[in-house]
């Protein structure tokens, strides 16, 4: 047998990447990120250093930092402190170095605030989704996953990666996820995921009803509060608290990088579960823990929104507000009765074009939310007012959309 001995054709390895990226400006999905300073202590004011020389003023309106505990003086000050008292770094994972007194207090506050025993800490919320869920389904076996057609790409990636048997059931579909847990062997492990505030179209689930069918079939629940937390409640423990169902759930996921204003996730559960996770998941195990001057903040914030309602009254009267004016000025505001203001645009060149002019001749700062965030087609910009913006703020913001809609000839609400 004779030896092909021609050179192997060599990958163009540029060529496969440039093309990569060449099919998303293509598509109009090329994300670009923004070049800015939050200005301290006067949020949604923010500095732009992108297109022009030296920074710009302008106005957040993006920001899932919804009720400004990034800027709150508590939560400031709290981090200056443990950063003053212990140093910047964690020193290692928990089991190591990086078990501070801080992660354990932080961990206490969230349980309570759940009225769970336990609660478990992550870098981030999509690190607690995608580390519980694959360890969730390969301890249980044989285990079915039934997720809600909309969940975070963060759930579906522990989905996937737990290797378990998968169902999506159809948003908020309570028919749909019936049939399904029916279809199902009785003896096969079960646990349905879902969200509480779905953050792009801004509606909820509801989490009684599920329940309720967790219960018929005998499966556990996994809720995910990141866009609740803080925000609902008369403590903030999402719309699980409010909706007095926080106990009915096996698990509730949150972060803290969203209404407490810092950065990380957890989950909150009874202590077997919990020890199950911490002893189980590579994605705890092996990762550096939060530094401790971040979960000095986020324990601050966490303390102060469990006593004021101050902060979730102002963002609901700013996102009440806001809809209101979108809505009497005929623009395509999507309805929702949460905080989330949703414009609907339906093109993801139109929506980058509209952000970009919004930027660059207004001094507003709002992000387009393309595919694979949301459905092609359903392009749109993502509101988030706080209790900081105020009406001349919103009103300024209305007459922009409104010069822009009429400029690129944009369909208005019917």
């Amino acid at each position: 047998m004779s030896i092909d001995a021609r050179p192997a054709r060599s990958v163009d390895y540029n060529r496969v990447f440039a093309q990569a990226i060449d099919r998303l400006h293509e598509e109009g999905r090329y994300r670009v990120f923004i070049d800015i300073l939050r200005n301290k202590g006067q949020f949604p004011n923010a500095r732009c250093f992108a297109g022009h020389n030296g920074p710009k003023p302008i106005t957040v309106w993006c920001s899932n930092d919804y009720l400004a505990m990034g800027q709150h003086p508590a939560v400031i000050a709290a981090m200056e402190e443990a950063l003053h008292d212990v140093g910047a770094g964690s020193g290692g994972t928990r089991n190591i170095g990086g078990n501070t007194h801080y992660h354990i207090d932080l961990e206490t506050e969230l349980a309570d605030l759940h009225g769970k025993e336990a609660a478990l800490l992550f870098t981030s919320g999509y690190v607690s989704n995608e580390a519980t869920l694959s360890t969730l389904a390969r301890v249980l076996p044989g285990c079915v996953i039934f997720s809600d057609e909309l969940n975070h790409a963060s759930m579906i990636a522990g989905i996937r990666h737990s290797g378990c048997g998968k169902r999506v059931f159809r948003h908020n579909d309570l028919h749909h996820l019936e049939e399904l847990l029916a279809a199902e062997d009785p003896a096969v492990p079960k646990l349905i995921a879902f969200e509480s505030v779905y953050s792009m179209d801004g509606d909820v689930a509801p989490i009684h009803a599920i329940c309720d069918l967790a219960d018929k079939y005998n499966a556990l629940t996994y809720l995910d509060e990141v866009h609740a937390v803080g925000m609902y409640g008369a403590r903030g423990g999402g719309i699980s608290e409010r909706d007095d169902a926080a106990d009915r759930l096996t698990i509730v996921e949150g972060t803290l990088g969203k209404a407490f204003g810092v950065m990380g996730g957890y989950i909150a559960a009874d202590r077997t579960v919990i020890d199950v996770i911490r002893s189980y998941a590579p994605g705890f195990i092996f990762t550096t823990s939060l530094s401790p001057v971040l979960v000095a903040g986020a324990l601050a914030s966490v303390r102060h929104l469990k006593a004021s309602c101050a902060e979730r009254d102002g963002q609901q009267a700013a996102a009440g507000t806001l809809k209101a004016l979108f809505a009497d000025a005929g623009l395509p505001v999507m309805d929702t009765t949460t905080h989330i203001v949703p414009l609907m645009v339906g093109d993801p060149v139109k929506a980058k074009r509209i952000s970009d002019i919004l930027l660059r001749e207004y001094g507003v700062y709002v992000q387009p939310i393309n595919y694979p965030t949301v459905p092609r087609g359903t392009e749109r910009l993502r509101f988030t007012p706080g209790p900081a913006h105020d009406e001349a703020m919103m009103r300024d913001l209305t007459a922009a959309l409104v010069e822009i809609w009429g400029r690129l000839e944009l369909r208005k609400a019917a």
